[in-house]
């Protein structure tokens, strides 16, 4: 485990501080939780940016050959 120094905003902090006590649960262990859980949200949205963008190179290849087909005189 790596250890970590970090500014946290002191409205934040102290809501951090309010939910804990609640919670009961270790303040290491909520932000790691919510570090987590930031990374996934992150990692989806890069997938959904990369699929995107993809997409979108596939649709104007696609519309290409669609035009060649198109185009074909189909004779029988």
């Amino acid at each position: 485990m790596k250890t970590v120094s970090l500014k946290i905003d002191d409205s934040i902090f102290g809501e951090t501080e309010k939910i804990l006590a609640r919670i009961k649960k270790p303040r290491n262990r909520y932000i790691n939780e919510a570090i987590a859980f930031y990374n996934k949200i992150q990692r989806q949205q890069i997938l959904e940016k990369n699929l995107k963008k993809e997409s979108e190179i596939v649709q104007a290849d696609s519309m290409s050959v669609l035009k060649e087909f198109e185009a074909i005189d189909y004779d029988d």
